[in-house]
Parts: structure tokens; C-alpha cells; sequence
């Protein structure tokens, strides 16, 4: 479906994209905070960074990765996958190994320790997406899943239509 242009000429859609854009910032920067960052990925020297955790997530999801799939899947440039798995793999919480179809080519996989710690965040965020969703009914949560699933959806189109 194709959708007129916003005209931030007109008053009100200038005021929509700037509550969006404040909206944007905010849930940026409380996702950051130190009190939710540190309930979520520790406190202590062995805390997670989010894009340890994010990479994290996708190791858990599938028995391996190529460093490139999982670049892609991350929305990184592999240099930055790379340094990610890096961490984790210092840390105990993914293994680089030979893939089993081609043993040239190394894969990545979550360890044991990494899937027990992926857990615990994992437990800590859903009790908390749950709290933080609870303030809204099943129709407006349907409706913030499908509006937010669009904005990145369009997030992705413009990703594409950038020059490089």
C-alpha cells in the first residue's frame, strides 16, 4: 500500500514526527540506563554489553552461525560481529568451531555457560516486558507489536535506499 509523503511544512505532522522522534530517543536512552542495563546484563566485570546480548540471543536460536549470517542478522558490519563473538568467547559464552559440512570454515556456537547466562537475562527481560506491557490491554499491545514491527520495517527501507 503506498502512503502519502509526510510534510513536515504542515504543523501537525511536524508535531507527530517530533513526538516520534522524543519517543525514539527515550526508549534509547532508558534501555541505557544503569539501573535497567545492570538488572539486565549484570552489574559486575562479567556484565554483558546489549550487543554482546543481542549476539547472544541469535547464537542461542540456532545450533551454529557463520560470522557472516550472523553479521546479517545483527544488522552489523562483520568487523563489529566479530568483535562481539570475540568478547563472548573470552568470556565462555560461545565457542568458535569447524562446521561439520566443511571443517575450512569456522562456525559459532553458544557454550553451555553462554546458554545458562542467555537464560537468566532472557527470564529477567520477559518478567519486565511483561510488567511494562501489563499497562495496556490485548488490543493496544496487538496494536504497539504491528506499528512497531512496521516502524522497523521501514527502518529497513530506508537502511536500503541510503547510498553507501
Amino acid at each position: 500500500m503506498t502512503r502519502p509523503p509526510v510534510d513536515l511544512a504542515v504543523a501537525e505532522e511536524r508535531e507527530l514526527a517530533k513526538r516520534v522522534s522524543t519517543a525514539w530517543k527515550d526508549l534509547r536512552r532508558g534501555a541505557a540506563m544503569v539501573a535497567v542495563r545492570d538488572y539486565f546484563y549484570g552489574a559486575d566485570e562479567d556484565a554483558l554489553e546489549p550487543g554482546q546480548m543481542d549476539t547472544l540471543d541469535l547464537l542461542v536460536q540456532q545450533p551454529r552461525w557463520r560470522m557472516s549470517e550472523l553479521a546479517e542478522a545483527l544488522r552489523v558490519d562483520p568487523s563489529t560481529a566479530t568483535r562481539a563473538v570475540q568478547r563472548l568467547v573470552r568470556a565462555g559464552l560461545a565457542e568458535r568451531q569447524p562446521a561439520p559440512e566443511d571443517g575450512r570454515v569456522v562456525v559459532v556456537v553458544a557454550s553451555e555457560l553462554g546458554r545458562q547466562r542467555h537464560e537468566a537475562v532472557a527470564e529477567r527481560r520477559r518478567m519486565s516486558l511483561a510488567r511494562m506491557l501489563s499497562e495496556f490491554d490485548v488490543d493496544e499491545r496487538r496494536q504497539l507489536a504491528d506499528l512497531l514491527e512496521r516502524l522497523v520495517g521501514a527502518l529497513d527501507h530506508l537502511a536500503a535506499d541510503l547510498p553507501s
